[in-house]
């Protein structure tokens, strides 16, 4: 069974991914026709609650990178594939939070987070062992998402399809 497949199975698991981790299966056109300038093939595979779009890279299964765009034309890549993806939003599901993607703006937004729902970490821990994924410390999931987003994600542009125009990367160094 695929990752995906599993959180549609597992109820809790599904839950905490739509909150806090903002991550819906429900699967839906992104609020403009995009492409990546490589050419590369865009696979949307969830949304947000604000219309941002979780798009799979290039062919294949899970394995393949996770481009994330928002609704207000600016995107980055989160993971490369869909285990990688889950364990960051698991982890700091307040990623959009950190624009510098720091362990202090993590620990600032947990506060808030846990301070509005303090069941929140039982929750997380119900939904990795559900769906039997390990959960990085917030400082190590941080880490690896600015390397992926001032790494190799600087290739993934993203374009508005009909103007041409780029969207703006998410993070920058």
């Amino acid at each position: 069974m695929s990752l995906l497949d599993a959180i549609r199975a597992d109820a809790a698991a599904a839950d905490f991914l739509a909150w806090p981790g903002d991550f819906s299966l429900d699967v839906h056109e992104h609020v403009e026709e995009v492409v990546l300038a490589s050419g590369t093939a865009l696979e949307p595979v969830a949304k947000d609650g604000a219309g941002g779009t979780f798009f799979l890279c290039g062919e294949g299964g899970e394995e393949r990178p996770v481009l994330y765009a928002d609704s207000e034309g600016g995107a980055t890549l989160l993971a490369v594939g869909v285990p990688e993806l889950v364990r960051l939003l698991l982890a700091v599901p307040w990623w959009r939070d950190c624009p510098r993607l720091t362990v202090e703006e993590s620990t600032g937004a947990a506060e808030e987070y846990l301070e509005d729902e303090p069941d929140l970490l039982a929750g997380r821990d119900a939904a990795a062992a559900a769906l039997g994924l390990d959960v990085p410390s917030p400082a190590e999931a941080l880490a690896r998402l600015r390397e992926l987003a001032l790494g190799p994600g600087t290739s993934y542009v993203l374009l508005n399809a009909e103007e041409g125009t780029a969207y703006e990367p998410l993070f920058r160094p």
